[in-house]
């Protein structure tokens, strides 16, 4: 005969499973299950009405942040917000070294532009106000806002927040065109937008080919929403992108490996037309993919080539 469990033997969530709590994680790696000191930095209900945690593994890059469950927490290693001692110093250290000898470069002056975008109006900033920007920025992205894309033939799962509009940002999955880089939230839109987009390779004109790999240089001014979705789409893969809402300035070039079907996005660098202080590139991504197959390498050698 069966046996009821008493009511007091299912475990009630402690309240202090909140927000700036900290508590052993469950990690999984290839060949193993291991736990890591984790900090929650956000909770939702998922479409069951039950509780899920965003963490952050203390000391571990930002790219591995994700949901997860209670049933994934250590609670006996719970600490109260406020109150847990393991805090990642290397971070700890590095900003209370940039409050020190903070200065205005051209990385934080973008991360300000970009704080401002979102608030729309805004005025120019004074230097007193840039450390709060900087904070403002640092919590508006902290959460990963879209866990999957849809890039061509690839299922690609992101690793950094990037601001798509909100009603995009709201999807789990994002379908996005591999030619023209315009984004869906349905699969179907997607389908229907294939039968109509025209584009076969980014819209600039092609300065090398070597084989199926190919180069196309993208003017910002000239094509200035495919350069606009294009830092979007890479932003999901670099954490300290600062995304530049007026790509006019820029040029892009984009390698792409080519087929009978078009030539397919694999990375790309980007540099200001006009740089005051002579960088060679402003931005550079080889899509995770085509990852660890020389494009990085060559991506760098046509930065210092150009």
């Amino acid at each position: 005969m069966a046996l009821a469990l008493p009511a007091a033997s299912v475990p009630e969530l402690p309240k202090q499973l909140d927000i700036g709590a900290s508590v052993l994680c469950e990690y999984k790696t290839d060949s193993k299950v291991e736990w890591h000191r984790s900090e929650i930095l956000d909770i939702r209900l998922n479409t069951a009405g039950q509780a899920e945690y965003y963490i952050h593994y203390v000391d571990f890059n930002r790219r591995l942040d994700h949901w997860v469950t209670a049933d994934k927490f250590e609670l006996s290693s719970l600490e109260p917000p406020g109150q847990h001692k393991h805090k990642d110093k290397k971070s700890h250290d590095k900003l209370h070294e940039d409050q020190e000898n903070r200065k205005i470069t051209r990385n934080l002056k973008r991360k300000i532009d970009e704080v401002s975008h979102f608030q729309k109006g805004a005025e120019p900033v004074e230097d007193s106000k840039q450390a709060a920007l900087e904070k403002e920025h640092e919590e508006i992205t902290k959460v990963k806002n879209i866990n999957v894309i849809e890039l061509g033939r690839f299922e690609i799962d992101t690793w950094y927040f990037s601001p798509y509009p909100e009603e995009f940002a709201k999807c789990d999955k994002l379908y996005i065109c591999e030619f023209c880089l315009k984004y869906m939230k349905k699969k179907k839109t997607l389908n229907r937008h294939k039968l109509k987009c025209e584009l076969r390779h980014p819209p600039g004109n092609e300065i090398y080919r070597h084989g199926t790999v190919s180069v196309f240089e993208v003017d910002g001014k000239k094509n200035k929403i495919y350069c606009q979705n294009l830092c979007l789409l890479a932003k999901l893969f670099l954490d300290h992108k600062t995304l530049y809402y007026d790509v006019e300035p820029f040029l892009f070039y984009i390698m792409t490996e080519c087929d009978n079907r078009g030539c397919h996005m694999v990375g790309y660098f980007s540099k200001e037309k006009a740089s005051q202080e002579d960088y060679n590139l402003a931005c550079i991504l080889t899509l995770p993919p085509y990852q660890r197959k020389g494009y990085g390498t060559l991506l760098i050698s046509f930065g210092e080539f150009f």
